[in-house]
């Protein structure tokens, strides 16, 4: 087991199955206590499911996640207060005032009485959502509601914050300026940050990830892997591109990384994880056996 003391997140071996459909295929990686990690991927690789599961949201089928110290699977309720999450499709309740919204989200993670006020006027602060505080949500624009959803995953102070494309939807200003808000966020927690928008990545993070059909490809700074493609002067645009469509044999080491067609991955909306992993019985010799009970009560997630 990986020394944990210096990190905040520690994934070991993980996969997930959906019944027949492999989407984690054994990914390995660490994100220490104050780094800001993107975790990049084609429609369908497995972002979604490994930020599922890093939340406590979904079981794997086998795999050892820790984050800030504590199991995902055994001890899932000191996670959730470890941690903030920003779903792609925030879960916000329309008809409630934005300033209630906060004080119930801080109430449930567990924020003292006393110190409730001054938390949601806080993260209000920083998220930009002062100004709206008194409108019910149906009210606010698709950037408020964004800035609102981050604020929902800060008002606790969680040690983690794992965001799910936050700009999705959002107009150039208003990604602009959630972009400055991650960044703010970044100088004091660790962040881990999955977006198609790779101007986000290069403006905040210190290392990026590459996942591509359920398997760990990348795993350094932009500078680094900018010096393991065969592209002169390439772009970050250059360095996905090089890893994900099937250029170099995956960086965690299998020699079946490299794919002859990645393109059909671009195809499956932005909730394509469950479907899009391929060849699902095509199977690693390394592989565990699934566990039908973990994955029956996942099937459908």
């Amino acid at each position: 087991m990986t020394d944990t003391s210096e990190q905040s997140i520690v994934v070991e071996g993980l996969y997930k199955w959906y019944g027949d459909v492999q989407a984690l295929r054994g990914i390995d990686f660490c994100v220490d206590s104050g780094e800001v990690v993107g975790f990049l991927g084609p429609n369908g690789a497995g972002k979604t499911t490994t930020m599922k599961i890093l939340t406590s949201s979904m079981a794997a089928s086998s795999g050892e996640v820790t984050v800030a110290g504590h199991d995902v699977r055994r001890q899932s309720e000191q996670v959730r207060k470890k941690i903030g999450y920003l779903p792609e499709n925030v879960p916000l309740y329309d008809d409630m005032i934005v300033a209630d919204y906060l004080h119930f989200v801080a109430q449930m993670q567990g924020v003292a009485r006393a110190s409730r006020q001054e938390r949601v006027r806080d993260v209000a602060t920083r998220t930009g959502v002062s100004s709206v505080l008194g409108k019910t949500i149906r009210e606010l624009s698709k950037g408020f509601r964004q800035r609102v959803g981050l604020a929902q995953a800060i008002v606790h102070q969680p040690e983690v914050i794992v965001l799910d494309e936050p700009t999705t939807g959002l107009d150039p200003n208003q990604i602009i300026d959630i972009r400055d808000v991650i960044t703010s966020i970044g100088r004091h927690k660790t962040v881990l940050l999955s977006t198609h928008i790779l101007q986000e990545v290069s403006a905040v993070c210190d290392r990026i990830i590459i996942i591509d059909d359920g398997r760990i490809v990348a795993d350094d700074s932009i500078e680094a892997l900018r010096d393991d493609v065969d592209v002169p002067d390439a772009t970050l645009e250059d360095i996905f591109r090089w890893f994900t469509l099937g250029n170099v044999a995956g960086a965690d080491g299998d020699d079946d990384g490299d794919k002859a067609d990645n393109g059909d991955n671009g195809d499956n909306g932005d909730n394509g994880d469950e479907a899009d992993s391929n060849d699902g019985d095509s199977r690693h010799d390394a592989e565990p056996s699934r566990s039908k009970s973990a994955d029956s009560a996942d099937a459908t997630a």
